[in-house]
């Protein structure tokens, strides 16, 4: 997981429906509220003759905002023309956008999808209307091989951030589990990485797990009611950083302790935010999910179908581990 002359994110309007909700990855939306948010640049991609390429979002939250960021930078470096919107976590919005691109008879669609379990009809259309199509971030099930998919193997992930919990933890103790939305493929093979881990540790064991929806109140709010509980809790495995947060912020709150001596809690996505929360030694670990990567490798893909040229069915921008040790390496990306 540079401009040129000729280039236009150009916006594209929709039915009065507003954007944004929080999503897959981070808390704070980086755009405005419409239910078809887009990025704007200076020159027109007329001129340059470059290719139309639409894209739809489920949100633009932090995370996702650095996704289209890379699709952004690498448009303009390859002289096409992008339109970016954003589907307010609602898929008969996205369709909508997808059926709208079609009719605006684009060279090629980039899908991040609300709903990987709902993404058929999507791919349907785009394919009887002959138009090259590529998922990115978030693999839908059933996929046909002839549709690419640009992204990270999510169980990788959990796997990555358990296994360095379990280390710290000395492979023993109680874990919850802050699930993604159960939607997406991300929170299945997310939790799914992290429950083998605690599996093959005979002294660790799952004793919550909640969906939180990516979202860091709702990580906070399912923190808040497990502590007050009064299960001992040992290890957090969030499947997103935005979660982690949250879940940090109750554990401070009910005046706790974080890291080895208390409370050890890890994420995924290694938001400026969540280093930040490392620095200051309340995040453990987390895992680095190359957004722009991803971005700028659908767009590479999209151009290339447009060019007749062969894909893979899965290209895989790899994850990487993420402590206190390295996280320098991160900043800024």
């Amino acid at each position: 997981m540079a401009i040129k002359s000729g280039v236009k994110l150009a916006a594209l309007a929709l039915a009065a429906t507003s954007l944004l909700a929080a999503c897959s990855s981070s808390a704070a939306p980086s755009a405005s509220s419409s239910a078809a948010t887009s990025t704007s640049a200076s020159a027109s991609a007329a001129t340059s003759g470059g290719k139309k390429i639409g894209v739809t979002f489920p949100v633009l939250d932090q995370f996702l905002q650095k996704v289209a960021d890379g699709i952004t930078a690498e448009a303009k470096a390859k002289g096409a023309e992008v339109n970016i919107v954003a589907a307010d976590e609602k898929t008969d919005v996205q369709l909508g956008q997808v059926e709208n691109f079609i009719s605006q008879k684009v060279d090629a669609i980039i899908v991040i999808p609300v709903d990987t379990d709902a993404a058929a009809p999507m791919t349907e259309k785009a394919q009887a209307a002959g138009i090259p199509l590529v998922y990115v971030n978030r693999r839908p099930a059933n996929l046909p091989e002839t549709v690419p998919y640009v992204g990270s193997d999510s169980l990788v992930s959990g796997t990555l951030e358990m296994t360095e919990l379990a280390k710290l933890a000395g492979n023993k103790g109680n874990v919850v589990i802050l699930q993604g939305d159960p939607a997406n493929e991300a929170a299945v093979l997310r939790t799914k990485g992290c429950e083998d881990v605690v599996a093959k540790n005979p002294d660790m064991k799952v004793i919550k797990k909640q969906a939180g929806n990516w979202q860091r109140d709702k990580g906070q709010s399912i923190m808040e009611n497990w502590l007050q509980a009064g299960d001992e809790i040992n290890v957090v495995c969030a499947n997103n950083d935005e979660m982690a947060l949250g879940a940090i912020n109750a554990i401070k709150a009910a005046g706790k302790k974080l890291g080895k001596d208390g409370i050890l809690v890890g994420g995924v996505d290694a938001t400026a935010d969540a280093l930040a929360a490392m620095k200051a030694g309340d995040l453990s670990v987390t895992v680095f999910q190359d957004a722009k990567g991803q971005g700028g490798g659908g767009v590479d893909a999209a151009l290339k179908l447009i060019a007749k040229e062969t894909v893979p069915g899965y290209v895989d921008v790899p994850y990487v581990l993420v402590t206190p040790d390295n996280m320098d390496q991160f900043a800024g990306k």
